[in-house]
């Protein structure tokens, strides 16, 4: 028998969703913008979480990287956070 009907939890879990791709946009963005200037994920995530120490702006930001990792669009060289090649050139893409 179940608790909930069926579908319930299914608009919490795209809520989350939909901010995780909105989280995975701004720190895009924010290494693109940046780019070809180089930030370390510290800095990173003291530039979006405005320095803030609650740890799930902190975690939210460290998600987004890693997901854009996993992704192609983002690598990381020890501390540093990079976009890789494709993205810069989609960037590109999408300015002219």
């Amino acid at each position: 028998m179940q608790d909930k009907p069926k579908g319930a939890g299914d608009h919490e879990r795209a809520t989350i969703a939909a901010e995780d791709l909105h989280a995975q946009r701004v720190v895009l963005n924010e290494v693109l913008y940046n780019y070809p200037e180089t930030l370390t994920l510290e800095e990173l995530v003291r530039q979006l979480t405005v320095a803030s120490t609650q740890f799930s702006e902190r975690d939210q930001i460290e998600r987004a990287v890693r997901d854009l990792i996993a992704g192609g669009l983002l690598h990381r060289v020890d501390a540093l956070v990079l976009p890789t090649r494709a993205a810069v050139i989609f960037h590109e893409l999408q300015e002219a």
